[in-house]
């Protein structure tokens, strides 16, 4: 069995990495938002056209973006949505949302003190990590039955 993740959420820290990282040995397949942050705000100017008013130029690439994010939540099997501690994430709560909407198989990622803020969020998911490890041990499971050692 193959899986496919979405990896969505918080651009700041490695997790995606260490998730990558960690299942290399798994028969995983992974996909993402456009991380580079510069990128992703600017592709909608960059690719339509400039945008005098910052609220239409956030609203371009928004649009774009939503594009590659509606496909990858869509095809994967399993969506993996991380809550940073620095930034308030709206767009993370958003993807989680729409994956559960679509039935998807949800794993939410945070720490400790997000808890309260996310249980709505949390309670529609299928596990929540607190460690991207703790992700990589749920695809070992689900794909080989083997618990982590």
């Amino acid at each position: 069995m193959t899986l496919k993740v979405y990896l969505s959420g918080e651009i700041h820290t490695d997790w995606r990495e260490q998730i990558v990282a960690g299942a290399k040995d798994l028969d995983v397949s992974f996909d993402s938002p456009v991380t580079d942050h510069a990128a992703s705000d600017d592709c909608g100017v960059a690719v339509l056209g400039a945008e005098p008013d910052k609220y239409w130029h956030d609203h371009k690439g928004a649009m774009v973006n939503a594009i590659r994010t509606r496909k990858g939540i869509a095809d994967a099997d399993v969506v993996v949505v991380r809550f940073g501690d620095q930034y308030k994430q709206w767009n993370a709560a958003f993807d989680a949302g729409y994956a559960s909407a679509l039935g998807k198989s949800l794993i939410i990622l945070h720490g400790p003190d997000h808890a309260h803020a996310l249980k709505e969020v949390d309670a529609a998911a299928l596990a929540v990590a607190q460690e991207p490890a703790q992700v990589v041990d749920i695809l070992r499971y689900v794909l080989t039955g083997k618990l982590p050692s």
